[in-house]
């Protein structure tokens, strides 16, 4: 009997170090997983930024005017290739889309507070020549636009295939790991929804692999009553549903409203640098 309980402890002993071994495993290699940065083959102008000593690039389609659309992309997107559709639905508005740090040749290494750093030096860069901003945020890149909404004079906001946190999805993914204390970048956009008080559209594909549509309804019900309409395209995929053709149609109807008469400063390039 004796001999058989030190067997099982060390047993429970083994598979216990096994588990610490693993959980420290992906703490260190979780950004890896999490980000997925790709090279800009897109063509277009590009400006770039500087923010504490990195310097970010940014596609953009400059527009004089007091409008502008800032758009942040999915995780391996390469956001040169959007912007011309944007600047073909949006022909009023300066389109600028940032390259996320270790993306499309920004310099620096992502993480959550960084990204939120950097949209939102990007954005007052921006306004300081276009104070009538609407924001676009796609997955990844829809809680850098929710903080942002939450946080700075946004007019209009525009989430696609959003999600409440990416702790909540690696802890539906991963129940048997304790995500809550290791998740170096929680993402935790269900925390600044209640804060956004500018009308908002969620557009949400039904077959959605990777955002469940549980983890957007989540977040649709944290925003205040009446601020949040919501476009479901019920046979679209996480990836596929810009091929849709009432995708853009949806943004342009909802941020093609009139805005307020224009009161701004044509100031040239502030911080923003253009590139060759």
């Amino acid at each position: 009997m004796q001999r058989l309980r030190r067997v099982v402890i060390g047993a429970v002993r083994w598979l216990l170090r096994i588990y610490l071994l693993l959980c420290g495993v992906l703490f260190f290699v979780q950004r890896s997983l999490l980000f997925h940065p790709v090279p800009a083959v897109g063509g277009g102008a590009v400006v770039s930024l500087d923010v504490d000593g990195v310097s970010l690039r940014i596609a953009t389609r400059p527009h004089d005017g007091p409008r502008a659309l800032l758009y942040f992309g999915g995780n391996a997107e390469d956001v040169s290739q959007t912007v011309p559709e944007l600047a073909a639905a949006f022909p009023d508005r300066a389109i600028y889309a940032l390259h996320y740090r270790g993306y499309g040749g920004s310099g620096g290494r992502p993480s959550e507070a960084a990204l939120h750093g950097d949209a939102a030096a990007v954005f007052d860069d921006v306004a300081a020549r276009h104070p009538e901003i609407d924001i676009i945020g796609r997955s990844l890149g829809s809680a850098l636009a929710t903080r942002l909404a939450a946080t700075k004079p946004v007019r209009r906001l525009v989430l696609v295939t959003p999600f409440d946190s990416i702790l909540a999805i690696a802890g539906r993914l991963f129940p048997w790991l304790p995500v809550r204390l290791l998740l170096a970048d929680p993402f935790e956009s269900v925390r600044d929804a209640p804060r956004v008080s500018v009308p908002t559209l969620v557009i949400t594909a039904g077959r959605d692999d990777v955002v469940p549509v549980l983890h957007t309804r989540r977040l649709v019900e944290a925003f205040a009553p009446g601020i949040v309409t919501e476009r479901l395209f019920p046979d679209a995929g996480h990836n596929d549903i810009s091929l849709d053709t009432d995708y853009l149609g949806e943004m342009v109807n909802f941020l093609d409203i009139a805005a307020s008469p224009p009161s701004w400063p044509a100031t040239p390039y502030a911080g923003l640098r253009p590139l060759p």
